[in-house]
């Protein structure tokens, strides 16, 4: 009987802390819709009287927007507001598709123009080339206009009509192209083909709803050409949908995987990603090209890869960004894209680079030190790290590009040149066999210095700063004067010395604008990856069994 009192006497206490902890948990929840909806009050109300009595007309929409993203700046870069006039642009990055003439535009000198038409679609079959000046759509002129105008006037529904008018360079008037408007389909996998004699390629450019079908029809296409192994580029690849990267994976690993899970604050958004399908091949010696710009899906593609210790990652460290978005519907066709969870791949690593609920008392965030990461193993028991991204088991040098190739290609030199260089010439040699010949490159070197090509030298800037903190510092005299000017001399702007300096650099930056111009985004992949030193030390591992074996700890082969 005692024991049995006892026993009610243990349940009623916990009974009783269970009902205070609710209370509290309640009482936390209460005090929590309070703040919201009195600051949500005072918001309101704040508006109304702006609105009523400022001085001047506000311009309520821009002025919500505002608010808007000023309060989601303080949370993450990705999660945002997409307004209506928006969401186009932003299912066409999920998929990949919209209706339209096919083609890239950029706007320059108060003027948008064709910059790249896409093959077999309604601009390159039209006629439309890079360089053409746009100034009517219909009969509507577009000058002033600005690019997202002249965009979203292209654009619209399947199989209807429209006449583009443009300037092209070299031509006299006006030329006017009757095109009709169809479902483009922007391909995930842009080129693919054989290196190295029996290595398959694959460029992923995004994760798009297709992307993983994408690379399996490639792959399997392929292995009828009789690879031995696979080099998969991500490199510059954004990411995009989390479910194409778990597919992507599955098709190397085996069913039942576990790929990465996802946690929030939301219990409901915790998930397991495991594979549920059998691979195309999990044996192919496989190799992951990812650089700075590798991010998202496409870290979950090459982390988990290399945290199953399925393949080689090589280049350098990947951006780290661990974190899943999702949306949500608002009113008047608005939507929210919300970060909601954190996502860990199979080792148990988070990649988030940088902690966005910490941030210093300016606001502003860094990314986390490596210092304060901690250590996992992979399937095979390699050390692996969370935080800061990706890093490769094979880090290659990022090479710099001359200051002068960034303002060559900045100020549209190549871009022109290639125009020009099109227009003289009906073909070239096929994109695999195109070299830039001397001449073609002299004449380049003319036409630039024909122009006046004026560019920033980063070493005349940081000299005249350091005059600057001479004088401030009580150091600049007669001699150190002359030593300036000695250095200054020595510094001199040299633009033949420049572009033969950068000869190799340029005239690659060169030929991938020629090649594109005659083949399109297949060819200046094609060219791009010529003396590419990522890819040929993925050639060279993929080729040498030892070593990828060892790359990986895979267990030793008994012969």
């Amino acid at each position: 009987m005692r024991k049995t009192s006892l026993s009610m006497g243990i349940v009623l206490a916990l009974a009783l802390c269970v009902g205070r902890v609710s209370a509290v948990q309640a009482g936390k929840s209460d005090r929590r819709d309070f703040e919201v909806s009195r600051n949500l009050d005072i918001f309101n109300s704040l508006f109304k009287e702006l609105n009523l009595f400022y001085v001047d007309t506000i311009d309520a929409e821009k002025a919500i927007n505002d608010g808007v993203n000023a309060m989601l700046a303080r949370l993450d870069p990705y999660t945002e507001y997409i307004p209506e006039k928006e969401k186009d642009d932003f299912f066409l990055s999920t998929t990949g598709e919209y209706a339209g003439i096919g083609s890239l535009i950029m706007e320059r000198d108060k003027a948008v123009y064709i910059s790249e038409p896409y093959e077999g679609m309604p601009a390159q079959l039209a006629g439309l080339r890079p360089g053409d000046k746009i100034v009517m759509i219909d009969n509507d002129s577009v000058t002033g206009w600005k690019s997202a105008a002249v965009s979203e006037r292209l654009k619209g529904p399947a199989n209807t009509k429209l006449k583009v008018t443009v300037e092209r360079p070299g031509v006299e008037g006006t030329l006017s192209f009757e095109l009709t408007r169809k479902k483009i389909q922007i391909p995930a996998v842009p080129y693919y083909g054989v290196v190295c004699d029996s290595v398959g390629y694959i460029y992923l450019s995004s994760f798009t709803d297709s992307a993983s079908d994408e690379v399996k029809r490639a792959l399997q296409e392929l292995k009828r050409q009789g690879i031995t192994s696979l080099v998969l580029d991500l490199r510059g690849n954004g990411g995009g949908i989390l479910e194409e990267a778990v597919q992507l994976v599955n098709l190397f690993v085996p069913k039942g995987e576990e790929v990465l899970s996802t946690r929030g604050r939301n219990k409901k958004m915790d998930k397991i990603y495991k594979t549920t399908q059998e691979p195309v091949d999990e044996h192919i010696p496989l190799a992951v090209l990812i650089d700075g710009g590798t991010a998202s899906s496409s870290e979950i593609v090459a982390g988990s890869l290399q945290d199953l210790d399925r393949a080689v990652i090589i280049g350098s460290r990947s951006f780290g960004k661990g974190l899943v978005q999702s949306t949500r519907p608002l009113p008047y066709n608005g939507m929210l894209k919300v970060t909601i969870a954190r996502y860990y791949i199979p080792s148990g690593r988070l990649i988030q680079a940088i902690d966005y609920s910490h941030r210093n008392p300016d606001g502003s965030v860094a990314r986390i030190p490596d210092s304060l990461t901690h250590e996992f193993k992979t399937a095979h028991g390699r050390i692996v790290r969370d935080g800061g991204g990706i890093k490769p088991d094979i880090e290659t040098t990022v090479e710099r590009r001359g200051n002068i190739s960034y303002y060559l290609m900045k100020d549209f030199y190549f871009f022109d040149y290639a125009t020009r260089f099109a227009a003289r010439h009906d073909s070239i040699a096929p994109a695999r066999d195109f070299v830039l010949p001397d001449s073609v490159y002299d004449d380049f070197k003319a036409y630039v210095k024909s122009k006046n090509f004026k560019y920033d030298k980063q070493s005349e800037r940081i000299l005249d700063d350091l005059k600057e903190v001479a004088k401030f510092e009580g150091y600049f005299d007669e001699n150190t004067q002359k030593q300036f000017e000695a250095l200054a001399a020595s510094l001199n702007h040299d633009l033949d010395r420049d572009l033969e300096t950068f000869r190799d650099e340029i005239a690659q930056l060169l030929s991938i604008e020629i090649v594109k111009r005659y083949y399109y985004q297949k060819g200046e992949i094609i060219e791009s990856i010529k003396n590419d030193k990522d890819l040929e030390e993925a050639c060279g591992i993929l080729n040498d069994e030892a070593r990828y074996a060892k790359i990986l700890n895979l267990p030793v082969k008994k012969q």
